[in-house]
């Protein structure tokens, strides 16, 4: 079992930055992928960020290319998104996931473990 702590968010301007930490625990997550979902009220659950289990390929979704970085320090058993250019748009629920091997997946039901998420809101 993995368990998974999101921390970093807050309340924000647009325009400014944040950065999301995950922190694990329960296993090493260095043989997982790790992902950012999040999710606004009244809306479905959207993909947001990827990184296979050594770092060396991340994916993003369009909305956010450009704007937010994942990374992972597998020494601190931490995964990271560094969201830069915050949209107002960009406010949800962020949520951590893992899932066992490699790859970098996009939808929901290919992770096995999540966080509670964290509260990202952002004023216009």
């Amino acid at each position: 079992q993995v368990q998974l702590v999101e921390s970093g968010g807050g309340l924000v301007q647009a325009g400014d930055s944040l950065r999301l930490s995950c922190a694990a625990s329960g296993r090493t997550i260095s043989a997982y992928t790790m992902g950012w979902f999040r999710q606004a009220p009244g809306k479905e659950r959207q993909f947001v960020a990827a990184i296979s289990w050594r770092g060396g390929i991340t994916r993003y979704a369009n909305s956010v290319n450009d704007r937010f970085t994942i990374s992972r320090d597998n020494a601190k058993n931490t995964v990271y998104l560094q969201m830069n250019s915050l949209k107002p748009e960009d406010a949800a629920v962020y949520y951590c996931t893992a899932r066992e091997g490699s790859g970098t997946y996009s939808g929901g039901d290919e992770y096995d473990y999540w966080g509670q998420g964290t509260q990202v809101t952002v004023s216009s």
